[in-house]
């Protein structure tokens, strides 16, 4: 039964691996060692690219999710993601920028020494608290400040 679940993550491995190859490094600038995938190419239609990429990166971490990649290993590779649509929605600079930081392919890689080396491992109930309790803080700061603006405006 083991062997079999092996198997069946080896070959979704090397199915992420094809997918975020052509999303990141699929094709080459002739003459050039220059890779780039399609994640590059839809990007340069403005926000709607990057958008479009971002939900297909988040499939690929939810695949691997269900294939057993740890919180830590998915919570680095939300950050992979989540820095990749950031800056890629930046004009010009995140163009730049997706050529060279491959999302798809470092979450692949995180996957798959999380399976061959056993880095990565661990819970990351710790860090995903502290980031809702900061998100929280955030928006309850933000709403006095509206509170405060508003009621300096009035009075």
């Amino acid at each position: 039964m083991e062997s079999t679940t092996d198997e069946r993550s080896e070959k979704a491995l090397i199915w992420l691996d094809r997918v975020a190859d052509l999303l990141d490094n699929r094709f080459r600038i002739p003459g050039t060692q220059v890779r780039f995938g399609i994640d590059s190419l839809v990007g340069l239609v403005p926000y709607v690219g990057d958008v479009a990429t971002f939900f297909v990166s988040g499939f690929l971490v939810i695949v691997m999710a269900r294939f057993g990649a740890s919180g830590k290993s998915l919570l680095k590779m939300i950050g992979n993601i989540w820095l990749d649509g950031v800056v890629g929605t930046i004009p010009i600079l995140g163009d730049i920028f997706d050529f060279r930081y491959r999302a798809n392919m470092r979450n692949v890689n995180l996957m798959r020494e999380h399976f061959s080396e056993g880095k990565h491992g661990g819970s990351a109930w710790g860090i995903v608290i502290l980031l809702i309790l900061t998100l929280f803080l955030l928006v309850a700061l933000s709403v006095y400040v509206i509170y405060r603006v508003g009621y300096w405006i009035v009075t």
